[in-house]
């Protein structure tokens, strides 16, 4: 018999020689958890298409961080949910909206122990549900960009340490970028979505943060999912313009296009593991049709073996915790 002479099965043996072996890893410290902060309740309403997620409180909030540091999730990214909307969008730039109470409470509770990520859109704030300023029913870039500005220096001056714009104007980057250079507020980073694609896999989020919008659709700004050279256009945009963060969203249905994004790019890839991902595996486990711990940790191994250096996941608490246990599973 002939026997081979390559056997890639001896670094698979054991689990030393397997740890040893693994080319890509995974930590507490590469996840950014998103929440939610709802302006007028008094206790944390629960998500019933996101299981595990909720609309919090001030005080809420800040215990759901402070139980993700312990497990060593170090950033948080923050959606609003205003109390009250109008056309403008107001409530995302006022000094008392909910997000910008939640950075100063929670930079207040941790200070520099947690870092704070601003989602900033207007689609939670209006009543229209769309990401910008109407014309008719069109949404107006330029317009756009100059609302952008103030939400961006009204969160940064809140304590936002990373701006993350998520409307998919054009020149959003580099508007943000001028009013917080003009603000003084040089050192703080923007995280730019930079291949948001018109997604039905976003569902859940629209429950979750009330933002869907009251007529039409967001495909005539968000990407259409067949195009990955148009993702890595904008990401090179983004970056020409300042952007310090480049991200795909979503994560599971788009992972050529963070890998596409990231060897084009210079700059750190971020990646959206979005609320119908999340959900689907929800749901599939509840119906006992999965093992949840090793589909989160294969999803999540996946996507950083793609290239996102930083994978934004509801999944990030309880990962996190499951992290130290993940050899077992072999």
């Amino acid at each position: 018999m002939t026997f081979p002479s390559q056997r890639p099965r001896r670094l698979r043996a054991k689990p030393a020689l397997r740890r040893l072996a693994r080319e890509t890893r995974l930590g507490p410290e590469d996840l950014v958890y998103p929440l939610f902060l709802r302006e007028g309740i008094e206790q944390p309403v629960p998500i019933d298409a996101m299981p595990g997620q909720y609309q919090h409180t001030l005080d809420s909030i800040a215990r759901e961080v402070e139980e993700a540091l312990r497990v060593g999730v170090q950033s948080v990214i923050l959606f609003g949910i205003p109390l009250r909307k109008d056309a403008q969008g107001s409530g995302a730039w006022a000094d008392d909206g909910i997000v910008q109470q939640g950075l100063r409470r929670l930079r207040e509770a941790f200070g520099d122990a947690v870092l704070l990520i601003a989602d900033l859109c207007l689609c939670e704030y209006t009543d229209h549900g769309h990401c910008g300023v109407l014309e008719g029913q069109t949404v107006a870039n330029d317009a756009t960009l100059d609302v952008y500005q103030r939400i961006a220096v009204s969160q940064a001056a809140a304590g936002a340490d990373v701006i993350a714009p998520s409307g998919m104007m054009d020149g959003q980057v580099g508007a943000i970028r001028a009013a917080l250079d003009r603000e003084g507020l040089t050192d703080r980073a923007i995280l730019a979505y930079a291949a948001k694609y018109a997604s039905a896999f976003y569902g859940p989020f629209r429950e979750a943060a009330g933002s869907a919008p009251q007529f039409g659709d967001r495909r005539a700004y968000q990407m259409d999912a067949g195009n990955v050279r148009e993702a890595v256009r904008e990401a090179a945009l983004d970056v020409a313009e300042g952007a310090d963060v480049v991200m795909v969203k979503p994560a599971l249905a788009f992972l050529d296009v963070i890998r596409a994004v990231g060897e084009a790019t210079q700059v750190p890839i971020a990646a959206y593991n979005v609320s119908g991902e999340y959900a689907m595996v929800k749901a599939a486990a509840a119906n006992g049709w999965i093992d949840e711990r090793r589909i989160v940790r294969e999803i999540l191994l996946g996507i950083r073996r793609a290239g996102a250096q930083m994978i934004l996941t509801y999944h990030a608490r309880d990962a996190a915790r499951e992290i130290p246990c993940w050899e077992e599973l072999g």
